[in-house]
């Protein structure tokens, strides 16, 4: 598979991809095109890819790879008491779910997420506060659950990201 089919991965997210234990199983929520589901494959991992449109992910058979169809803010959890050695996020925020998704991170194993700041609406979208992390939110999310390795809040480019990598330990 190439990059090409899901894109470039994010160079935080494939910085920190070899955090993820060997061998272990990957969640990439929100996964859109499959950018980073194609590199934990490359890496090695079995992945999990969920979106509520996953038309592109279909494209990308593997067989280390499960592709679930899912709309994360209108219907259950759909992965229930799983955990993951890894759990990607990236450009997506739906506040009702971050415990969950803090606690989809199985001991060991480690939480990827970066989105969009406060202060990006200055550059384009999203403008609406709902989709832009509060200044420290995702430190927050994670404070008391998991261990924070690298955090990170600003301008990148044109846009203001957050962004945070935290081990279960």
């Amino acid at each position: 598979m190439s990059e090409a089919c899901g894109g470039a991965p994010s160079a935080a997210i494939a910085r920190w991809a070899p955090l993820v234990p060997q061998g272990g199983e990957v969640l990439d929520l929100a996964a859109g095109s499959g950018r980073h589901t194609l590199l934990f494959l490359a890496r090695g991992h079995a992945v999990t890819a969920v979106d509520r449109d996953v038309s592109a992910l279909r494209q990308l058979a593997h067989d280390r790879l499960t592709v679930l169809d899912a709309d994360l803010e209108n219907a259950p959890w759909p992965l229930p008491g799983r955990t993951f050695a890894g759990v990607v996020v990236s450009n997506y925020l739906w506040r009702p779910l971050l415990p969950t998704i803090v606690a989809a991170v199985a001991t060991g194993g480690v939480l990827l997420y970066e989105t969009f700041a406060v202060g990006n609406e200055r550059f384009g979208r999203p403008r609406n506060p709902d989709f832009l992390l509060r200044p420290g939110e995702l430190l927050d999310a994670v404070r008391g659950e998991l261990e924070v390795r690298e955090y990170w809040c600003g301008e990148e480019g044109a846009a203001v990201r957050q962004r945070v990598c935290a081990v279960r330990v």
